[in-house]
C-alpha cells in the first residue's frame, strides 16, 4: 500500500483516505499559499471601493450636493472603482459607490447624490 503524502509538507499522512494533509496548519498554509493573488485582489478592490465611499460620505453630507473633479481627485477617489450604474430614461448615467452616488456635469462638475 502507498503511503500518502501532506501536499504542504510532504509528511506521510494518516487517518482517512481521501485526506490531503496531516494537520490543519498544513491545510491553512497550502490554501492561503493557492489563494494568495485572489484574495489580494479582492482585498485591494475592497479598499478602494471604501476609500471612494468614504470620500462620497464626507462630502456629500446633506444628501445632494455638487463638488469640482479636482476636489474628488485631490481626496484621493478614484473613477475606475463603483459598484453600479444606473441609467435614467433622460440618459443621464449615474455612478454609485453602494448608496453613494454621483453623476457627471458640465465643466468638471459632479453632482453627489445618496439614494434613499
Amino acid at each position: 500500500m502507498e503511503t500518502k503524502k501532506c501536499l504542504e509538507c510532504d509528511e506521510p499522512i494518516k487517518g482517512r483516505i481521501d485526506k490531503k494533509f496531516c494537520t490543519d496548519y498544513c491545510r491553512n498554509t497550502y490554501n492561503n499559499k493557492v489563494n494568495k493573488e485572489s484574495k489580494n485582489l479582492i482585498r485591494n478592490t475592497n479598499n478602494r471601493l471604501r476609500k471612494n465611499y468614504k470620500i462620497l460620505s464626507e462630502l456629500n453630507v446633506n444628501g445632494k450636493t455638487k463638488v469640482t473633479r479636482t476636489k474628488l481627485f485631490d481626496k484621493g477617489f478614484d473613477f475606475n472603482f463603483f459598484t453600479s450604474i444606473y441609467k435614467t430614461k433622460t440618459g443621464n448615467v449615474y455612478f454609485y459607490v453602494y448608496d453613494q452616488g454621483y453623476l457627471p456635469l458640465e465643466n468638471e462638475i459632479y453632482l453627489l447624490i445618496k439614494k434613499d
